[in-house]
């Protein structure tokens, strides 16, 4: 089996609050924590499924004025109802988000409390070359945004439906 990304570990400043975001926000739940062997610093293991111990690691260790080195931090939703909940647990905090069709995907993006970059993302049935973004609302009917998305995508030369471009994607990747 070739390596396949499975959870992702960031540094932080304010392990509370940071837990209380994503425990709140993003949903995940604390699996473990104690401190790390390595680096002898406490350390959270979080998770939204039982058969995987951790998707999401925090560190303690990052200095309280020093920025961000996350680009984003991307966690998908398995429908328009879940990526608008969230984005309306974002809001109720008062944290500006952006709304997103990529034409492959629909996502909302907000920092965190300590200014990492989040993604909440559902795929479409549909590909288009990326990068690619219109602005999206969120707040309109599922079959608003399914209609405006597919008129927009159709009309890209790139387009093509997801099952085709994994057929595409498992040819390429079957040759390595």
């Amino acid at each position: 089996m070739k390596p396949q990304l499975s959870h992702v570990g960031i540094y932080i400043s304010d392990t509370e609050k940071m837990i209380a975001f994503y425990e709140e926000v993003i949903g995940l739940t604390v699996t473990d924590r104690g401190i790390s062997s390595s680096s002898k610093l406490p350390i959270i293991f979080m998770s939204a499924t039982p058969d995987q111990h951790h998707q999401f690691v925090m560190v303690q260790g990052r200095a309280k004025d020093a920025p961000s080195t996350v680009n984003q931090l991307s966690f998908k939703v398995g429908s328009l109802a879940e990526l608008r909940g969230v984005a309306a647990k974002v809001t109720a905090r008062g944290i500006k988000m952006r709304q997103t069709s990529h034409g492959n995907a629909w996502s909302v993006y907000f920092p965190d409390p300590e200014g990492n970059h989040v993604e909440i993302y559902l795929d479409t049935p549909w590909h288009v070359a990326q990068p690619h973004g219109d602005p999206m609302d969120f707040s309109q009917s599922d079959e608003a945004i399914y209609a405006q998305t597919e008129k927009i995508v159709r009309a890209d030369p790139t387009f093509k439906t997801r099952e085709a471009r994994e057929a595409e994607l498992a040819k390429i990747l079957e040759r390595r």
